[in-house]
């Protein structure tokens, strides 16, 4: 054979060159750098009259890649399509064979879920044709997609705001966020006190927790002194063996639920080094509603556990996968080879790798068993009782491999009904009942995949677009409030008491609406409840599950769906109905004057006043209208605020929507984070205009949409945006810390890059 004889075809270079090394001189691997036709970003390109068909075009970027595969299929006797094995792969694949006019001759489609020899090889030997079933589920959800997103969107410029856009599961995910933040804005914390002891017996000091809340400072108080000198006694004392099972192997959505609690790595990392790890062949696919591991991986599982555990350790285990609406037919997500228990490459790489190979480990490992011991304490004085709980490993089991869990309280002296027990101190702590959480990314996808909404190709790309690409949500910390409380503590017969202070509702790295977001989620959720509502969503997706199984024929599909979405957009643009959002927050003590919280063109704000005379304010980053308070609304008429001069200019301390900043000589600085701007001295500002200047804004980020691969960049010549190792010129006039997501990428579809060079993968619709 000649290395033209055999082309094949992988989505991004990374895998082709990993791919290369297994078959040698007689293939040529090239990539398709993810789709290489898709539907035009500024038109509708659905034909609604003829059967919804999609119509397709090149972008720029693609056009001397699409030749050159064009060049190489001429002279290849047979065309390996091996793109990735899922419903996108699938269309990647098909849309190669269409637009290469590719010969069914010599077109074989191959799949594998892991990048190895083995695999490679054996997928060479069992080649299929394009699963067209597959390719029109992906098209039925592109096309839907699309209806529902070019159809909503001018929508919301009309009622709403101009530039706004909409879609079928995202705008689904935002309704999560807002009400999960409209259920925490109703929640009254409520103040308790927990009391917690300190005892003794048989020489050996260990704590137990009262089992009742006590309300109030006086009620506690009231106990500490009942209790003063109270005699304990054991009332009960249970045992009880336990076990605790490993979890199943990584499934796509598990993968970045872990990662984001355990590595703090957001979703769109987390599939990016995930991706590049698939892509060296050290772990299997990455987009996977699968727990199935193969049996090669059970037996290669069970000799390691056994020579570095001993048998006892090992316990085989298949589980069955439990995700609504579960796609993908092949395996867990799990290392290629169990015998690597670490990896090179980056501090990322490695970290996630870690995870992936001890989870897999320990799913077929055996149960730990613990001796799980609580025993009642009771008072003389009081009638509530005090629970010790205590824990003592049995047997290890699958925590050897983690060897990161403490024995509460470790071992108990024997206690048994009746015994006596000194009390060395009581401590009576102030808390507060805690609001439900926010969702962080990771929780988010969760629920996404409990309510059967998106698929693990989705999940990423649904979060990424609701944080960057629309600025609906942001991800933020939240500061919570600081509340003063007193503590009591009694101890050789004495009351003590100490004041501190209590953080209420902080929260990290947690998704918080924007007013824009809440603004949308309530018209839509108005408007349209039915595209809102979360069982309609994953019944869509069941629908397209249906298609892909060839149950269901994918234009009807939509056919049902348009229709009465189409006749619900009709009515609603012309009803007369708009969102304005406007509440009165109170009155200025000292003018008398009214605010009122507004939501106008350039975002949220408050106005004092009226007429010429009125003062506005924005919101800062994280306040709603419906939720400030006059306290807070008062502070921001106290920015901008003039601190001092430096280089005879003044320093203007102010606050916008992304956060506190400086002004001087024309150019913007951020206020670092925990810096006031009410309070920031002419010292502090000139520091952090001089540390900007030390760093250069040459070739700093100004905005990233990492999950795309897209960045735009400050240059020495101005601003650029950068895709997949090219450049590309933002056209004279746009202000480029405005861009969205969209405009970044009808900007690279619709011109060249000015340089290019070794790029990812891109694929749409993930």
């Amino acid at each position: 054979m000649s290395t033209a004889d055999n082309l094949v075809i992988v989505e991004s270079p990374a895998k082709a060159g990993t791919i290369q090394k297994f078959l040698g001189k007689d293939y040529v691997v090239k990539s398709s750098f993810g789709h290489i036709r898709d539907l035009k970003d500024n038109s509708l390109s659905v034909d609604v009259e003829h059967g919804f068909a999609p119509e397709y075009v090149i972008p720029a970027s693609k056009k001397k890649v699409v030749a050159d595969l064009k060049a190489a299929a001429d002279k290849a006797g047979t065309v390996w399509l091996a793109s990735d094995e899922d419903r996108e792969g699938e269309a990647i694949s098909w849309h190669l064979a269409q637009t290469l006019g590719l010969d069914p001759a010599k077109t074989r489609r191959i799949v594998f879920h892991e990048i190895t020899k083995d695999a490679i090889l054996n997928a060479i030997q069992n080649p299929r044709g394009i699963d067209t079933n597959l390719v029109n589920a992906q098209q039925a959800r592109r096309v839907l997609d699309r209806l529902v997103g070019f159809e909503l969107s001018p929508i919301l410029w009309r009622k709403v705001k101009r530039g706004l856009s909409a879609g079928r599961v995202q705008s689904v995910a935002l309704r999560l966020v807002v009400d999960k933040e409209r259920e925490i804005a109703a929640f009254v914390p409520e103040q308790f006190y927990r009391i917690g002891g300190r005892f003794l017996a048989g020489g050996k000091q260990f704590e137990g927790t009262l089992e009742t809340r006590i309300i109030g400072l006086d009620q506690a108080r009231q106990f500490l002194l009942d209790s003063t000198d109270a005699s304990y006694t054991v009332e009960s004392v249970e045992q009880k063996e336990g076990s605790r099972h490993p979890a199943p192997p990584f499934t796509t959505s598990t993968l970045q639920q872990e990662a984001a609690a355990k590595l703090r790595f957001p979703v769109s990392v987390t599939m990016r080094v995930a991706q590049s790890l698939y892509e060296r062949g050290l772990i299997t696919y990455m987009r996977t509603d699968s727990t199935n591991l193969s049996n090669l991986a059970l037996g290669t599982a069970k000799q390691f556990i056994e020579e570095q555990f001993g048998p006892q350790y090992h316990h085989a285990r298949q589980y069955k996968t439990k995700s609504r609406g579960a796609q993908e037919a092949h395996e867990a997500i799990r290392p290629t080879y169990i015998k690597n228990t670490s990896i090179e490459g980056t501090a990322q790489e490695q970290k996630l790798y870690n995870l992936i190979w001890k989870r897999t480990v320990a799913s077929q490992m055996e149960d730990a068993r613990m001796l799980n011991t609580t025993v009642k304490l009771a008072s003389d004085k009081r009638s509530e009782k005090f629970t010790v709980q205590s824990s003592t490993v049995l047997f290890d089991g699958f925590t050897a491999l983690y060897r990161d869990d403490e024995e509460k309280n470790g071992k108990l002296p024997a206690l048994k009904k009746g015994d006596s027990v000194s009390c060395l101190e009581l401590l009576a702590e102030c808390k507060f009942s805690q609001p439900p959480a926010r969702y962080s990314e990771g929780t988010l996808v969760k629920k996404l995949e409990e309510l059967g909404i998106g698929r693990p190709s989705t999940y990423a790309s649904i979060v990424s677009t609701l944080t960057t690409g629309r600025g609906y949500i942001v991800k933020s910390d939240k500061e919570g409030s600081k509340v003063q409380v007193v503590n009591l503590s009694l101890s050789e017969g004495a009351i003590r008491e100490k004041s501190k202070t209590e953080l209420i509702g902080a929260e990290k790295a947690r998704l918080i609406p924007q007013e824009i977001g809440m603004i949308v989620s309530d018209f839509l959720c108005g408007s349209f409840n039915e595209i809102m509502d979360y069982n309609f969503t994953a019944r869509v997706e069941e629908s397209f599950d249906t298609i892909a199984e060839g149950g269901k024929i994918w234009n009807e599909v939509i056919d049902e769906f348009y229709k009465p979405f189409h006749d619900r957009v009709e009515s609603t643009m012309h009803d007369g109905q708009y969102s304005h959002v406007e509440r009165e927050i109170g009155t200025d003590p000292e003018s008398g004057q009214k605010i009122i919280a507004r939501f106008g063109q350039f975002g949220p704000y408050v106005q004092k006043g009226e007429g010429e005379k009125r003062q506005c304010a924005s919101l800062g980053k994280g306040q709603l209208i419906e939720t400030l308070t006059l306290e807070e609304a008062l502070k921001l008429f106290q920015l901008p605020r003039t601190v001092g001069s430096f280089e005879d200019t003044d320093i203007v301390a102010t606050r916008g929507r992304f956060g506190p900043y400086l002004i001087h000589a024309g150019k913007n600085y951020s206020i670092p984070k925990g810096m006031d701007p009410l309070g920031i001295s002419l010292e502090q500002c000139i520091a952090i205009i001089g540390k900007a200047r030390e760093e250069s804004p040459a070739n700093s980020v100004i905005l990233s949409f990492e999950a795309d691969d897209i960045s735009v960049i400050n240059g020495r010549y101005g601003p650029y945006i950068k895709h997949a190792g090219g450049n590309y010129k933002i056209p004279k006039g746009t202000d480029a810390a405005a861009l969205t997501l969209e405009d970044c990428r009808k900007i690279i579809n619709e011109s060249a890059p000015t340089s290019s060079g070794r790029g990812r993968s891109r694929r749409g619709g993930k």
